[in-house]
């Protein structure tokens, strides 16, 4: 049985597939377009995923039936609002005619099952849990909006979910998170993890002003809309064929409480950072307070999560200190992109009652590319490479980091979601107390108070950090060890945390081999990793890596079982970069 999961007319657009109750493929539109956080039909990612089979059956993690009612009752007391309304009404046509435009393009038979739709959140919801590692557990997803509501929880055993409390349209920690983000200067889709980054930095003088804007009372958050506009006026929002754009959500109201709205790119002042770290600090205790309530009334020891939200890896740091629940598992792709997943196994387990027998322990589920298909790439773009035995190969790798070189790392297969995770990555020494200067200024070119993350053997995670419980995915901050935050200083945050991921040997064996070398040969089980990209999505064929690898001042490039040295191509590299800044230009 195969069923084809999508999340389509929608940013991060998806699609995944799952093959006799395993996830076999999924794959973000993105990788495929090279643009960020694409939102329309992932026509590529699905192709991609079939390879011309056809599915049994389709799922789309949108429900335009959801909440009709009320939808219908809020646009007729807002008949200004009818030309933001018309625009979201094409898209819900859009969604409602998915099957149809799947078989205009090929994809499908016009004989295929009729599409699947599930509610936003719920699709959510089944990606956290039915992908966990628990019989039985409490589910949250938190995000900005989806299908009129930005929370739903409950309580998921075996094969089912059963929902017992959501939050509707209008109000939203997500929407919450966003606004400030928007006020702080960084304006575009998915910039929130900006805002979190610059928390660090700050004090939370303005915790009690930001208070005033969003409380949570019960499992019901609830916004001060004095401070929005997406009640009223609407917001601009374009989720076809292209990145997706989010007018501000924020009103004359917070200039009025907090001052000017930073300029995007300008000078970030002290009381931006301050600013920060108070809406962080206000949402984690809305999200902590959402926790413990659904914790009570469940009674539940372990959570699954999902959701934008559930992407802000500080708070997530925080639940066994904050919550009592004792095990925890996050979603990878916690964001929209991961609602493909999830609707594909809300349709197997909670509408068709398969037994589930899946656990994602990964996210290996991109393309993959053979040694042949590398090597052809590099003679096309008439590179100087060696090929290497594996063991050559890790020693040469980890030979390079501890000389302080950056190493472009390209194997197996890519990753879904929005973190490397050892298979598309740039790596580095963590020791180096200047390599996150070196790494901003020479490839990334990030905001300096972006963080770089750790890459640790799963098991020595207990030497290096106050908690020892797994976190494979990235998505969980945890407090560095005081003793030995000068051992990694290039990895540490401004908090002392590290949002690190935990490597076992038995889910990505290469990675594991190299960090373990690395500890051989330093004494330390830890290295930076970083996407591999250069302000661009993350590569995903060998080409895109050759190519980023020539055009920026990375040193080494381990792909497959071949090695670069930047020195041995400096010419190729040269042209490369010549073009890559002309084309900036």
């Amino acid at each position: 049985m195969k069923i084809l999961g999508l999340n389509a007319f929608h940013g991060d657009s998806s699609a995944a597939l799952l093959r006799d109750g395993q996830l076999v493929v999924a794959l973000e539109e993105e990788r495929l377009n090279r643009i960020k956080h694409w939102a329309g039909l992932p026509v590529g990612a699905a192709k991609a995923c079939l390879e011309g089979a056809q599915p049994d059956y389709i799922a789309i993690s949108r429900n335009p039936k959801a909440h009709l009612k009320d939808k219908l009752v809020r646009a007729a007391l807002r008949p200004h609002r009818w030309l933001n309304l018309s625009s979201r009404a094409v898209n819900s046509v859009r969604i409602a005619q998915v099957g149809e435009l799947l078989a205009a393009e090929g994809i499908v038979s016009q004989q295929t099952r009729p599409v699947h739709f599930v509610e936003h959140h719920r699709a959510h919801l089944a990606s956290a849990f039915f992908a966990s590692p628990f019989e039985e557990a409490a589910v949250i997803s938190i995000d900005g909006f989806g299908d009129f509501s930005s929370v739903m929880w409950g309580v998921g055993k075996a094969n089912q979910i059963e929902v017992r409390g959501s939050v509707s349209f209008p109000h939203s920690l997500g929407i919450f998170y966003t606004a400030f983000t928007q006020f702080l200067g960084f304006p575009k889709y998915g910039d929130e993890y900006k805002m979190m980054g610059l928390s660090a930095y700050g004090e939370p003088r303005f915790a009690e002003q930001v208070r005033r804007v969003v409380r949570t009372e019960g499992d019901q958050c609830r916004l001060n809309l004095d401070y929005f506009t997406h009640h009223s006026k609407g917001v601009e929002m374009t989720w076809y064929g292209g990145a997706p754009v989010l007018g501000a959500v924020f009103s004359h109201r917070m200039a009025e409480e907090f001052g000017d709205p930073r300029t995007p790119r300008s000078e970030i002042r002290q009381q931006d950072m301050d600013l920060a770290a108070s809406v962080q600090l206000v949402l984690e205790e809305n999200y902590f307070a959402l926790l413990n309530f659904v914790q009570k009334q469940t009674g539940e020891a372990a959570v699954c999560l999902a959701g934008g939200v559930a992407l802000n890896c500080v708070a997530n740091g925080m639940i066994f200190e904050r919550t009592n629940f004792r095990d925890v598992y996050v979603q990878p792709a916690a964001h929209d992109a991961g609602t493909s997943i999830g609707a594909a196994l809300y349709v197997q387990h909670q509408e068709l009652k398969v037994p589930r027998c899946f656990q994602m322990r990964h996210v290996y589920y991109g393309p993959e590319y053979s040694d042949s298909e590398i090597s052809r790439d590099l003679e096309a773009a008439g590179c100087k490479y060696h090929k290497l035995a594996e063991e050559d190969l890790i020693g040469s790798t980890v030979e390079a980091i501890a000389q302080g070189k950056i190493v472009g790392w390209f194997q197996g297969r890519m990753e879904f979601g929005p973190r490397a995770l050892g298979n598309r990555s740039i790596l580095a020494d963590p020791r180096r107390k200047d390599m996150k200067e070196i790494l901003n200024s020479r490839i990334k070119y990030r905001e300096p108070f972006r963080p770089f993350c750790p890459s640790i053997l799963a098991e020595r995670v207990g030497e290096y950090f106050e908690t020892d419980y797994p976190s494979p995915f990235m998505v969980v901050a945890y407090k560095i060890k005081p003793k030995q935050r000068e051992k990694i200083p290039a990895v540490t945050h401004g908090d002392g945390t590290g949002r690190l991921q935990t490597v076992e040997r038995e889910v990505n064996p290469r990675y594991w081999k190299l960090i373990h070398k690395f500890e051989e040969v330093t004494g330390v089980p830890v290295l930076l990793n970083t996407s591999f990209n250069e302000n661009e999505p993350i590569v995903q064929t060998p080409a895109q890596a050759i190519d980023c690898f020539l055009r920026t001042r990375m040193d080494v490039l381990s792909i497959g079982g071949f090695i670069l040295d930047k020195e041995e191509n400096m010419h190729l590299s040269e042209n490369r970069a010549a073009f890559a800044e002309l084309q900036r230009g």
